[in-house]
């Protein structure tokens, strides 16, 4: 079977000036989708779920602008040039560790504000993060970036030459880098997911914060390998940025369930988490 994919384009529809792209339709359904997946868990936890609404409004506040700023600084070379294009988002050009990195810090602040568990946050925040991500590698597809190495595999990504870096331009299909993430990320979603849902049964043996590591080692573990594969990565000299951070990524995963495991030690935290039922009784 064969499966050679092709992008029909990063637009969906124009109307005069007004254009609906690929892009922004899969952000916001990735948004919209994490923030109802996000409130579902935290009620099953006993957390009220507005919190986790309102925590929603940080973390974009946080996620985008720190995704796109990593991206831009790391192609600096690049947008020196055209800085009109710096706030293009619309065009491609964000790096999830930036997201990341300016959501966790959105989410530092708010638990601080709100005395709410940091780690409670990030385990709830987990499953929707790694399924947005999941959902939002098919913007790369629909723009035609952030594929690998040409190949000539059964399955295939078709890009056309205005994309293809210098050095390609006589390739014309490349692993389709979009596609393995995407995949990889579900298989990390459904594992997270099971953890979630094992921990409500096992709630005195599965520790808060354990859901944010083991994201934090999955996810990384198969950004490394898929990273390896591409052309287009951020470089800093002859590394890859995305696998020192993925690398990094790991070993403090790791390092921090052995701290929680195995050394029996609890986590610095921000506060006490705010239940339904506390938030229910303050109202009366």
């Amino acid at each position: 079977m064969f499966l050679a994919f092709q992008s029909p384009g990063p637009i969906i529809f124009e109307i005069g000036p007004f254009i609906v792209r690929w892009y922004g339709l899969l952000i916001a359904s990735a948004i919209l989708i994490g923030v109802t997946l996000s409130q579902y868990l935290a009620q099953r936890r006993g957390v009220n779920p507005d919190l986790l609404g309102d925590l929603t409004i940080w973390l974009v506040l946080g996620a985008i602008p720190g995704a796109r700023i990593y991206y831009v600084l790391f192609e600096w070379q690049q947008y020196a040039q055209r800085p009109e294009d710096i706030i293009a988002i619309w065009k491609g050009g964000i790096a999830i560790h930036g997201a990341i990195i300016g959501g966790t810090i959105a989410t530092l602040i708010f638990s601080r504000l709100n005395k709410i568990s940091l780690w409670q946050l990030l385990d709830l925040v987990a499953p929707s993060l790694i399924l947005g991500q999941a959902i939002g590698r098919w913007g790369n597809f629909f723009n035609s970036e952030a594929f690998g190495r040409p190949t000539d595999l059964p399955w295939k990504l078709y890009i056309p030459l205005s994309n293809r870096p210098s050095g390609y331009l006589n390739y014309e299909y490349f692993h389709p880098t979009f596609l393995y993430e995407s995949i990889w990320n579900l298989g990390v979603f459904a594992v997270i997911i099971w953890l979630f849902f094992w921990g409500l049964k096992n709630q005195d043996r599965l520790k808060t914060g354990t859901l944010a590591f083991v994201y934090l080692i999955s996810y990384s573990a198969g950004r490394f390998w898929i990273e390896g594969l591409r052309t287009d990565s951020l470089m800093l000299g002859f590394l890859r940025i995305a696998q020192v951070v993925s690398l990094t990524a790991i070993a403090i995963g790791i390092l921090s369930l052995v701290w929680l495991y195995v050394l029996r030690r609890p986590l610095p935290d921000t506060g006490r988490v705010k239940s339904q039922k506390s938030k229910v009784k303050s109202q009366k």
